[in-house]
């Protein structure tokens, strides 16, 4: 059943709020139920890094009008995308429609997720997998190389004490910081193509990772580090030789 909007006639309360008083378990559980289970409220904001997302209903203040917007918080930053409007009598119906234009619109992990309890499934267990951002195939290679070559390194930690930016392999004592960047998530230019579908959307992310990669290379030199990137395709003999003669002359 479905509400006939109007200019003068706005819709029942039950088509969008909440029920008041009720419990964060209570909501989440609901999100979740709408959604089709936790694995699929998945939003990817950066290579190998998922969080949660969440409707939300809102009726026009000056219309009979209900709109749906997909909220999440990443890095104390939170994030607001309009969905478009829904048309349900009923809050779940509402909210069920908002997951649907989320998904549709590409707002969502690719990999759709059967329901169940949070990354229970093998659909979500394999797109963490494939998307990890750390211990990637071309990371191994590379740290197995420098490991033989007789180096020894840190793996995944932030240099600056103030900053939270983590770097692949670190060297701290000759302060040189390697990168090794996925092709899509870093926008590499040989091999980087847009998304099909919500465009707008992945290209902001995608030059948010860029200019967040610039800032991150500033900050390291600023604090006398040497900064190495380095991209995934990229042979990890070559990247594995280029590392050590600076490490070798940064012991001198």
């Amino acid at each position: 059943m479905t509400f006939v909007a109007s200019s003068k006639l706005k819709p029942p309360e039950r088509a969008w709020k909440a029920r008041p008083g009720r419990s964060r378990s209570a909501a989440l559980a609901e999100q979740d139920r709408t959604a089709g289970g936790r694995a699929r409220r998945l939003v990817s904001v950066e290579e190998g890094r998922y969080i949660l997302a969440t409707v939300v209903l809102k009726s026009g203040s000056r219309d009979a009008t209900i709109r749906a917007y997909l909220k999440f918080a990443s890095q104390g930053k939170s994030s607001t995308v309009f969905l478009g409007t829904v048309d349900e009598a009923v809050r779940s119906k509402n909210l069920a429609q908002g997951w649907r234009l989320a998904r549709d619109k590409g707002l969502l992990a690719d990999e759709v997720a059967e329901s169940g309890s949070w990354a229970s499934s093998a659909a979500v267990r394999s797109s963490m997998r494939g998307n990890r951002g750390k211990n990637t195939g071309p990371e191994l290679r590379l740290r197995a190389l420098l490991h033989r070559a007789g180096l020894r390194y840190r793996v995944g930690v932030a240099p600056l004490s103030n900053v939270r930016r983590t770097v692949d392999v670190v060297f701290p004592k000759v302060k040189v910081a390697v990168f090794v960047d996925g092709c899509f998530w870093h926008g590499c230019p040989a091999h980087y193509r847009p998304a099909a579908t919500n465009k707008n959307f992945w290209r902001a992310k995608i030059e948010g990772n860029r200019s967040r990669d610039r800032e991150t290379d500033r900050l390291l030199r600023d604090g006398g580090w040497e900064v190495i990137r380095m991209w995934e395709h990229e042979d990890p003999e070559d990247c594995a030789s280029r590392v050590l003669a600076i490490v070798r002359s940064r012991q001198i």
